[in-house]
């Protein structure tokens, strides 16, 4: 019964509620993209105050991803027991905490720790979010809101590019700028929080476990869809084992291609952004781009502008990679946003060669464009083939890879910066890049409008 109820909420049209609720979660990408960016624009400063080491430097940027990693599994199995809602009420209010904590930082470990700590909230909303977009709206609708994620993305990118550049443009004290700066994400923390306490639990998580009463009440509010193939009462049903979710995918071809392809773009998308697209304000400032003056009385306010202006090309790449996504599928807006990814981030190891600047600058618009497109439905893959009793782990489990790249990526870089120099290491992230676009090309099956119906939709019924 709750198999036949699962089957026909996957194919019911939404409500406004419905859609509400995925807004609501993809929201949170605002909030991560604050708290992942705001400090690339603010690095400067730390290392002035802090002095860290190269290590201690990647450890401050990579912190969050390291942090992400573990609240991505651990949020994904909590949220398959426990429901969706009591995960994101209580991620807000530990990130609200932690953002704030981390403007009272008295050392470089204290900021480490902090930033470690505040990736386990992200982690586990983004993962939980990602299956509450997948189980609260319609087909169709609900893959082209979780590839909305890079236009959250680009939006929160560049909403602290222009806060932190008008704070820098007020005279702020430096050391009290970068503290602001990071604790001020708490503010749309506490405004998601409130929007978000009147959402209804899932009724798919309802349903799967047992709680069915439940479930056929927020049916009616989600989907008009009173479920009468459940009884109105509540049943026990025998959680599912981890391990149950990985015999389960890849068992079937299409949700094992699927998902393979989800993890290597997941990780290639990651690893390529914040190797280089992290570091992108410290790259431009160091090339002189927008640079006036030298030394400390350097003014970077012309760089912020040239970086904002970059990523609102970014996050106009995000809005149109959804659209793209009902033309040309999942396959092809990935492999059009590796190819382009890969071929500007030659042309940036060619530009910082050559040092010629506004190369630089069209290498990081193409490398961005091209991202934004390619990291757009990772996430939104995993999410969708995975079995409904399995998907907060599974979107869990697929978020961990973005996490453990983004976490290489931006602790290695200026490692692998200081080793072969910004030209080596731009090249070398390029080859990310590539796999990528060979893992779309090769691998991906083409999946606009799947439903997964738990064996009972077989890949024949796909495009090929």
């Amino acid at each position: 019964m709750s198999d036949q109820a699962t089957d026909v909420l996957l194919n019911k049209n939404g409500t406004a509620s419905s859609r509400r609720g995925g807004w609501m979660m993809i929201a949170t990408i605002l909030i991560e993209a604050w708290d992942l960016y705001a400090i690339s624009f603010v690095l400067v400063f730390i290392s002035a105050e802090y002095h860290p080491t190269v290590a201690q430097l990647g450890l401050v940027t990579a912190g969050v991803q390291g942090g992400a990693l573990v609240g991505a599994l651990l949020g994904g199995y909590v949220a398959d027991r426990l429901g969706r809602k009591r995960v994101f009420v209580l991620t807000m209010v530990l990130f609200i905490v932690l953002a704030i904590a981390q403007g009272f930082s008295q050392n470089v470990w204290d900021l480490i720790i902090l930033r470690i700590l505040i990736g386990i909230p992200l982690g586990s909303d983004i993962s939980n979010g990602y299956a509450y977009i997948m189980e609260s709206m319609s087909k169709g609708s609900r893959e082209v809101m979780g590839s909305r994620w890079q236009f959250m993305f680009g939006l929160g990118e560049v909403f602290s590019i222009v806060v932190i550049t008008v704070m820098y443009m007020t005279g702020m004290d430096h050391a009290v700028l970068w503290r602001v700066a990071l604790a001020i994400g708490a503010i749309p923390a506490f405004i998601l929080l409130l929007a978000r306490l009147d959402l209804p639990e899932t009724p798919l998580s309802l349903i799967q476990r047992g709680k069915f009463t439940k479930a056929k009440e927020v049916s009616l509010r989600l989907f008009d869809e009173p479920l009468d193939m459940l009884p109105n009462e509540d049943v026990v049903i025998e959680r599912p084992k981890v391990g149950d979710f990985l015999r389960v995918t890849w068992a079937d071809r299409t949700r094992r291609r699927a998902t393979i392809f989800g993890w290597i773009s997941n990780a290639c998308q990651g690893a390529e952004f914040t190797a280089f697209g992290f570091y992108l304000p410290v790259i431009l400032v160091s090339a002189g781009v927008g640079v006036v003056g030298g030394g400390a009385a350097a003014n970077i306010t012309g760089t912020n502008f040239v970086t904002a202006g970059i990523y609102v090309l970014a996050t106009i790449s995000g809005l149109v990679a959804p659209i793209m996504i009902t033309k040309i599928g999942h396959r092809g807006v990935s492999m059009w946003g590796f190819g382009l990814a890969f071929v500007g981030l030659l042309i940036g190891a060619a530009a910082l060669g050559a040092n010629i600047q506004w190369l630089i600058v069209l290498g990081a618009c193409v490398l961005m464009w091209g991202h934004y497109w390619a990291a757009s439905n990772g996430m939104t893959v995993v999410s969708m083939v995975a079995p409904a009793r399995f998907r907060a782990t599974a979107s869990g489990f697929g978020y961990v890879f973005v996490k453990a790249a983004s976490f290489f990526g931006a602790f290695v870089f200026p490692l692998m910066t200081a080793s072969w120099g910004k030209v080596g290491a731009t090249v070398a992230v390029s080859v990310l890049s590539l796999i990528g676009l060979l893992s779309a090309k090769f691998i991906l099956p083409e999946l606009y409008g799947y439903v997964d119906r738990e064996g009972a939709l077989e890949a024949s019924e796909l495009k090929a």
